[in-house]
C-alpha cells in the first residue's frame, strides 16, 4: 500500500525573509532632508528649520516593518548636512565630509530635490553620486507646485541628468505618499538579519538628541538673526530616579556664538530669548524623552571657532 503524497510530505515551514539596508538621504540645503527623515521614521529624531545647514550630524533613522511571520524590512536611513558649495570654514569642510562618508558602502540612495527645480548646486551634489548604488530621484515639496503638468516635462528633463533608479515626486508631509515611498525602497535592500532591534528609532544618544533640540529651539526662535555658526555643547546629562516624577533628566547646554552681539541676540531682553529658547526645548525633550526634565543654558563667546579645526572637532563635529 503506497501513501498519497499529501499524508507523506511535510508542510513548508520556510521561514519569512528578512530585508535590512542602508539608505543615504541627501541634496542641498533646505530641501527637506530632515522633515523626510522624521516622516519615514515616523517620529521626529532629526531637527528642522528654515535656516541653511540646521542638519550638521549623520543622524540615523531606523524604521522596522514586520510581515508578522518573523521577517520583513528594516530601513536604516542617514540623514545628511545640505554639501555646501559656497563656504570653505572648517565647520563646512567637516559637513561636507559627513555627506561623503554617508555615501560610502550604501545600499540605495535618496536624491532629494524640490519639485520642478534644478539649481547649480543641486547639480553639484549629483554629481556626488556613487557608481555602486541605485538613485532614487526624490521630487519634495509637490505640495507647493501649483502646476503639476510642469512637473511631467521637468522629470523628464531630469532624465537625461541622471540614470535614476526611480522617480518619485511626493511631499513628505504626506502620510500615504512616504509609504508608497518606503515599498519603493524596500527591493532594493539585500535580504540580510535586521541590524537593529525592532522598535529601535535611532542609534544616536539622548545626549545627543537633548542638544540638537536645543539648537532646533535656537535658530527657530532667531529666525535669519542668528548665523548658522552658532553651536550647542550638552555640558550635562545626567539621569535620575524620582519618587516624584519616575525619571528625571538633568541638562546643562551651552551655545556657543562667534560674537557679543550674537551672545546678546539670544539673551533678549531681561533674558527672555533665552527662557523661551530653554522652556521650548525642555517640552519637546519631556515629550521626546518621556521623562521629566531640567534644563540650564548659558551662552559663551568663542570667536572664529567655526574655522577653528580644533574647535570644531572639540565641539562633536567629523
Amino acid at each position: 500500500m503506497t501513501e498519497s503524497a499529501s499524508e507523506s510530505a511535510p508542510a513548508s515551514s520556510e521561514p519569512s525573509r528578512q530585508r535590512c539596508g542602508l539608505i543615504a538621504i541627501v541634496g542641498r540645503p533646505n530641501v527637506g532632508k530632515s522633515t523626510l527623515l522624521n516622516a519615514l521614521v515616523g517620529q521626529k529624531i532629526s531637527i528642522t528649520s528654515r535656516k541653511a545647514q540646521t542638519t550638521r550630524h549623520r543622524i540615523t533613522g531606523i524604521r522596522t516593518l514586520p510581515d508578522g511571520q518573523g521577517g520583513g524590512t528594516q530601513f536604516v536611513f542617514v540623514d545628511t548636512p545640505g554639501f555646501q558649495t559656497r563656504h570653505t570654514a572648517a565647520l563646512n569642510k567637516s559637513l561636507n565630509k559627513t555627506v561623503m562618508g554617508a555615501l560610502d558602502g550604501v545600499d540605495l540612495v535618496l536624491f532629494v530635490v524640490e519639485a520642478g527645480k534644478f539649481s547649480l548646486a543641486d547639480a553639484k551634489v549629483l554629481a556626488l553620486m556613487p557608481k555602486g548604488a541605485p538613485v532614487i530621484l526624490v521630487a519634495n515639496k509637490l505640495d507647493a507646485v501649483h502646476r503639476r503638468a510642469e512637473v511631467a516635462h521637468w522629470l523628464r528633463d531630469m532624465q537625461e541628468r541622471h540614470a535614476f533608479a526611480e522617480y518619485v515626486p511626493m511631499s513628505a508631509k504626506n502620510p500615504q505618499e512616504v509609504a508608497r515611498l518606503l515599498d519603493i525602497c524596500a527591493p532594493y535592500l539585500p535580504e540580510q538579519p535586521w541590524w537593529h532591534d525592532a522598535d529601535d528609532l535611532t542609534d544616536r544618544s539622548e545626549k545627543f538628541l537633548a542638544g540638537e533640540i536645543v539648537r532646533e529651539k535656537l535658530f527657530r526662535l532667531t529666525g535669519d538673526e542668528l548665523p548658522y555658526t552658532s553651536t550647542v555643547v550638552v555640558e550635562k546629562f545626567d539621569e535620575e530616579k524620582s519618587r516624584q516624577y519616575g525619571r528625571l533628566v538633568r541638562i546643562a547646554a551651552t551655545i556657543v556664538v562667534e560674537r557679543d552681539s550674537h551672545k546678546a541676540m539670544i539673551i533678549g531682553e531681561s533674558g527672555q530669548r533665552l527662557k523661551r529658547i530653554g522652556t521650548e526645548a525642555r517640552l519637546e525633550l519631556e515629550k521626546l524623552l518621556g521623562c521629566k526634565v531640567f534644563i540650564e543654558l548659558w551662552v559663551k563667546v568663542r570667536s572664529g571657532w567655526a574655522d577653528d579645526e580644533a574647535r570644531v572637532r572639540s565641539f562633536g563635529y567629523e
